[in-house]
Parts: C-alpha cells; sequence; structure tokens
C-alpha cells in the first residue's frame, strides 16, 4: 500500500521543541521533493518546509525560517522537520506531501496535530 504517515507531534509549552518524521511506506520517498504544511484553526493550510529529492536545497515559509529544519534520513525514506523555539502560532494539524507547490497537491494524509501553549 502507498501511502505517507505523518509522526511526531504532541503538546509542547512556548519554547520548547518537537520533531515530525514523514514516513513512505510502499515507494520509495528518496525520488520525490517533499513539503511540509500546516493547518491552523480557521486558517489556510500553508507551506511550512520543502526539501528536494537530493537533500540538497531546501526552503522554509517565512514564519518558520531558523527555527525549523529540513531533512532527510539516511535510509531516504523518511523526511524530518525539527521545530524549535515553538510558539502557540505553530499550533496546527502538520501534513507531508510528495510536493511542495501546495496548489498541486490533491490528496492529503491525516496529519499530526501539534500543539503550543503558553
Amino acid at each position: 500500500q502507498v501511502r505517507l504517515a505523518e509522526l511526531g507531534g504532541g503538546s509542547v509549552e512556548t519554547g520548547g521543541s518537537l520533531r515530525l518524521s514523514c514516513v513512505a511506506s510502499g515507494f520509495y520517498l528518496g525520488n520525490w521533493d517533499v513539503g511540509w504544511f500546516r493547518q491552523a484553526p480557521g486558517k489556510a493550510r500553508e507551506m511550512v518546509a520543502c526539501i528536494t529529492m537530493n537533500g540538497k536545497v531546501t526552503s522554509y515559509g517565512w514564519s518558520v525560517k531558523g527555527r525549523f529544519t529540513i531533512s532527510r534520513d539516511k535510509r531516504g525514506n523518511a523526511v524530518d522537520l525539527q521545530m524549535n523555539s515553538l510558539g502557540p502560532d505553530d499550533t496546527g494539524v502538520y501534513y507531508c506531501a510528495t510536493d511542495c507547490e501546495l496548489s498541486r497537491i490533491y490528496s492529503w494524509g491525516q496529519g499530526t496535530q501539534v500543539t503550543v501553549s503558553q
């Protein structure tokens, strides 16, 4: 079965850290660019971070730049998102996808909830 799973969400206090993983099954994630996205309550979904298939180029949304780091694991079938200095505005459901362009993504997984309390 071909699927992506988002793992690692949870609840932290402001200033804390979380690490999310996007894990592929049924296909090799290393053949795809991978994007992390999030949707906060009442807001539109937005791109958080993106990594190219070779792992050499990364990009970030302006609100997370300098705090979040996207990376590929050595086996190539997972993409992690290290999130530091979290604040309440980072609260939302986080999703990953095999594309970095939001408008090209038509199918989403369940996502993983991240809640940051003050």
